[in-house]
């Protein structure tokens, strides 16, 4: 599964710009680069393997992300297949 750039909703809430997917210098990880739609709208990254992940709420699997809307992309990396 690749990840599309756009708006994400995190599964307890608040929303993320998900820009591109990168990989980690040293260990070739595939990771999420995204940035917080609130607060100080700080920058992340993380897996994606977890970004894909499903967490449980309430007894139930939900995708830790959702998308929200679609964006066009904003950086390229290479053939990058993330998942």
């Amino acid at each position: 599964m690749q990840i599309q750039p756009g708006v994400y909703r995190h599964y307890k809430g608040p929303e993320y710009r998900v820009f591109s997917v990168a990989q980690h210098s040293e260990t070739e990880e595939w990771v999420v680069f995204y940035q917080a739609l609130y607060g100080e709208f700080g920058l992340w990254v993380r897996p994606v393997s977890m970004f894909l992940e499903s967490v449980e709420v309430d007894g139930e699997q939900v995708p830790r992300f959702a998308l929200v809307k679609a964006e066009e992309t904003l950086f390229t990396c290479g053939d990058a297949e993330a998942g």
